[in-house]
């Protein structure tokens, strides 16, 4: 078979619709997320080529501190996340009015400049902690519909085991995998599938005669 367009970060450069609409699957329901181009260019930019090669597939909601935040994003295949470990790509400045608040998607980073795949959701309005952040916590995207299927997600664990909770280790997660979930943390959620929604008001293709 092919290889994978996930083995190699630099070729998916697909510029995002303005304005979409992801749906996510996962072992818990349903939610669908908005993204907005203008909040975050090079972040929207990327999280639509994640989700049209369908990156997400079987990644799990590894990191959930209730009242804060839910964390994913980390490949399910130890080989596709180590591709993407180091992708860094600049920060997008942020929007003004655009903030930190319940609802909003926003990349995880480790300080400036260090955007790759991982995600959090934010679970509790937390602008005034993350909004002028050294992190470079910019929302790119909201949930609009499913909230109460992200806050019911399996948060039992916590966080990791640095943060005083009894969650994975993100560097277990990322060279081992799902297998290391499966074994040691059976009871967190994950997605099924993420797929770019139709733009609505789009109609689509006649059928061919």
């Amino acid at each position: 078979p092919a290889e994978s367009p996930l083995l190699h970060p630099a070729s998916l450069k697909a510029k995002a619709p303005e304005n979409f609409k992801v749906k996510f699957v996962t072992t818990h329901g349903e939610f669908t997320v908005e993204v907005h181009r203008d909040w975050s260019p090079l972040g929207a930019d990327r999280f639509y080529n994640l989700v049209r090669n369908k990156f997400f597939t079987d990644a799990a909601f590894f990191r959930y501190v209730p009242g804060f935040i839910v964390q994913f994003g980390i490949h399910a295949k130890p080989e596709v996340a180590k591709a993407w470990e180091n992708a860094n790509m600049p920060d997008d400045p942020k929007k003004p009015g655009v903030g930190n608040k319940k609802g909003t998607l926003v990349y995880a980073t480790a300080g400036a400049g260090t955007r790759t795949t991982q995600f959090f959701i934010n679970v509790g309005d937390n602008g005034p902690s993350l909004d002028n952040n050294p992190g470079h916590f910019t929302p790119f995207a909201e949930v609009t519909e499913g909230m109460d299927i992200v806050l019911g997600l399996y948060s039992g664990y916590g966080g990791g085991p640095d943060e005083g909770g009894h969650g994975p280790r993100q560097d277990l997660v990322q060279s081992q995998g799902k297998p290391y979930l499966d074994k040691n943390f059976p009871k967190l959620d994950s997605i099924k599938s993420a797929t770019v929604l139709p733009a609505e008001g789009a109609t689509p293709a006649a059928p061919k005669k």
